[in-house]
């Protein structure tokens, strides 16, 4: 394993620490509970959180700043977040308004998430829940009961975060997270594995002229492993299933996501999208928003994850609005 890393139990808490050592203007930094909040965190709206695995950066922890996340609480590398974390941090940004709980459909993740709502619930502190199950690729996997949360989040934690900052209550923002989750499809794929910090060795096996189609962010199987096709081969695949599972269709105005997947260069990753949103004007779409770069990684891996949401008025504009967070180009 090469990676820079001390002990490898400090590797979530030492790179925790990094971010709010850049940003201690903005944000405050509770270590005991991995958890990341605004410094100037509003207490007249809805708050919002959320917290996964780490190694997915910049999901979660670099999520937190005005128009987005108000609270992050990420678990170690790819396990979920244990129930005190999420119960500290929901008493920590409580609000008279309430909570907003974004949950990424795994099982470790639901359970953590459940337990510490009702222990939160038993204190007097209002809940919001909205499941994110974006991933086209499979419906049950080891680690979900139904389809996974993958880089389809950032379009409802943009959207939420919006709402909130305009007012929103509670009851608004669990209904819109639902609807952006509910027209937003994302599949990912894989040409390398990665190696957790405290595993020491990849997390699967792939040969060196082979591909994972469907792969999950934690290394989980996805439909099948298959031999290195072309980049065209590999989009119109990831695309088609997308565009049939919705369905999409002609006329639809689309925001679209190439998502790399920690390890792959940004020349490729523009390459993908080039190709993606060639089969957008194929099929008629017309592509409001794109992104490209790095939003849901699984640490070090080659490979990408297409998103494609549907748009309506009310989203289109929701994702316009400004946000703020951690991640700066200058």
């Amino acid at each position: 394993m090469k990676k820079f890393v001390n002990d490898p139990n400090d590797f979530v808490n030492e790179m925790i620490k990094g971010v709010y050592l850049a940003n201690e203007d903005k944000l405050k930094w509770v270590p005991e509970y991995n958890i990341l909040y605004r410094a100037d965190l509003p207490k007249d709206k809805v708050a919002i959180m959320q917290g996964s695995g780490s190694g997915h950066e910049p999901a979660h922890i670099m999520c937190v700043g005005p128009g987005m996340l108000d609270a992050a609480c990420p678990g170690n590398v790819f396990a979920a977040p244990p129930m005190d974390y999420v119960y500290e941090c929901t008493k920590l940004i409580q609000s008279e308004k309430g909570v907003l709980h974004l949950i990424n459909n795994y099982q470790g993740d639901r359970m953590s998430w459940d337990m510490a709502r009702e222990m939160a619930e038993a204190d007097g502190i209002k809940i919001g829940v909205v499941i994110i199950d974006d991933d086209v690729s499979v419906n049950n996997s080891t680690y979900t009961v139904g389809r996974r949360g993958v880089a389809g989040n950032f379009f409802v934690i943009k959207a939420v975060g919006a709402a909130s900052a305009k007012g929103a209550d509670l009851e608004t923002l669990v209904a819109l997270g639902e609807k952006v989750n509910s027209v937003t499809r994302s599949m990912g794929m894989a040409l390398t594995s990665c190696t957790p910090p405290a595993k020491g060795t990849p997390i699967f096996e792939i040969a060196e002229d082979e591909i994972e189609i469907g792969i999950g962010i934690h290394g989980e199987p996805g439909r099948r492993r298959d031999k290195i096709k072309s980049a065209s081969e590999i989009v119109d695949e990831l695309f088609t299933a997308i565009y049939e599972d919705l369905p999409f269709a002609k006329g639809d105005r689309v925001a679209v996501m190439v998502n790399g997947m920690g390890g792959t260069p940004i020349s490729e990753l523009y390459l993908l999208y080039g190709l993606a949103a060639e089969k957008c004007e194929e099929k008629g779409l017309v592509i409001a928003k794109n992104y490209v770069g790095n939003y849901c990684t699984s640490l070090e891996m080659a490979g990408f994850s297409l998103t494609m949401v549907k748009l309506d008025g009310e989203i289109e504009e929701l994702l316009s609005e400004p946000a703020e967070i951690p991640i700066r180009v200058f």
